[in-house]
């Protein structure tokens, strides 16, 4: 049984001064979708003047990589600054992956893309439960498709700074591509996108593309994994490098599926498991309006509802896995405590996205300065 049980909104690390002012008074009047594409915009343009990189990180309190002293760590076979990273969800095209990382996080997963390009659900699709700081969208895997975010990684990675990037690449199901066809279509992306990916990760766990979870069943999950896995490890020959594979799983599967989905991965040979994405449920606990969340209507929920779950499912996970199997831990992380308690708990990485929203453009750089000299503890 999921849990997910009332979880106040901490003001730990929470933005005060010019992004508190900003986001209650403009970017709350604005279609949430709409907020989004101004950020990832003027992501773009300021890391595309000149200085704008080191402005980023100045005002963030990012280190220069070559400047960063903090010790590192070793996972998924590239060396990481920070446990904190960007979820995938946020910059689905790859367009300003180095800008994110100049914000303080420590990876970044780009995605999820499809091997074809689709439009996704109608609008509205994207919407702010501010009592909960917490996010429902229906968003259905709006991209530009695979080849589009294979030139972008490309370019991205003809720069010094974005060959040493610590950057996934979450990959989904065409909307158009019939479930008995799926592992040929992960396939199709996971060709493309390897060369240029730190490690690939399948999504099998959105709410908002028709029959998607259904993957989830071991009988139907095996021929996805193996699909992409020949192709990573095609591209690790070429490459001569590693191109680590994980699966990310829902936190509404029963405890018996989480453990079926780790076997599965242990046996097939995956690097590990990411957990979780967003949640189907509407749990009672929510502290917005029932009527309201009843009238947004279908979608993911994401934020700080979803910690209690997402930890439980790390629990789960650290016990079955084998002790080198990478667990990225991902939902109801918006503070320093939060980061820690997922370390603690077995995550070798951990993830945010609304926490973004809500504390603004330092978040990252925030918790990295407030778990000290060494973030790894």
């Amino acid at each position: 049984m999921s849990t997910y049980r009332k979880a106040v909104p901490s003001t730990d690390d929470a933005p005060r001064g010019a992004y508190a002012a900003l986001f209650r008074h403009v970017l709350t009047r604005l279609d949430a979708e709409q907020a989004h594409r101004l950020t990832v915009r003027a992501l773009r343009l300021a890391h595309a003047v000149p200085g704008g990189p080191a402005l980023l990180r100045a005002v963030f309190g990012t280190p220069h990589p070559l400047r960063d002293r903090r010790p590192a760590r070793t996972v998924l076979g590239a060396e990481h600054r920070s446990p904190l990273g960007m979820a995938a969800g946020f910059d689905k095209d790859g367009e300003v992956p180095l800008a994110l990382l100049d914000l303080g996080f420590g990876h970044v997963e780009v995605g999820t893309v499809t091997a074809q390009a689709q439009p996704g659900n109608p609008a509205p699709r994207s919407f702010r439960l501010l009592a909960d700081q917490a996010l429902i969208n229906r968003m259905g895997f709006n991209n530009h498709g695979a080849q589009e975010l294979a030139r972008n990684l490309a370019a991205a990675r003809r720069t010094e700074r974005g060959q040493r990037a610590v950057i996934g690449v979450n990959i989904g199901k065409s909307k158009v591509t019939a479930l008995e066809d799926a592992a040929e279509d992960y396939r199709f992306s996971a060709r493309l996108l390897a060369p240029y990916a730190t490690y690939l990760a399948i999504n099998v766990s959105s709410p908002n593309t028709p029959g998607l979870r259904d993957l989830q069943t071991t009988e139907a999950l095996r021929p996805i994994l193996e699909a992409v896995l020949e192709e990573a490890r095609a591209a690790a020959r070429r490459l001569r490098r590693e191109v680590p594979v994980l699966v990310k799983i829902a936190p509404d599967l029963h405890d018996d599926d989480v453990l079926a989905v780790a076997r599965l991965a242990t046996e097939v040979g995956l690097a590990g498991v990411i957990a979780a994405n967003t949640t189907i449920a509407r749990p009672e606990s929510l502290l917005t309006d029932a009527d309201r969340v009843h009238s947004i209507g279908a979608g993911g929920l994401s934020g700080p509802i979803l910690a209690e779950r997402s930890l439980e499912m790390l629990r789960l996970l650290r016990r079955e896995l084998p002790e080198e199997a990478v667990i990225i831990s991902c939902g109801g992380v918006t503070t320093a405590a939060d980061l820690r308690a997922r370390l603690e708990a077995g995550a070798d990485l951990v993830q945010g996205y609304t926490a973004l929203i809500y504390r603004g453009p330092g978040w990252a750089g925030r918790i990295v300065r407030k778990l000290g000299a060494d973030p790894w503890g």
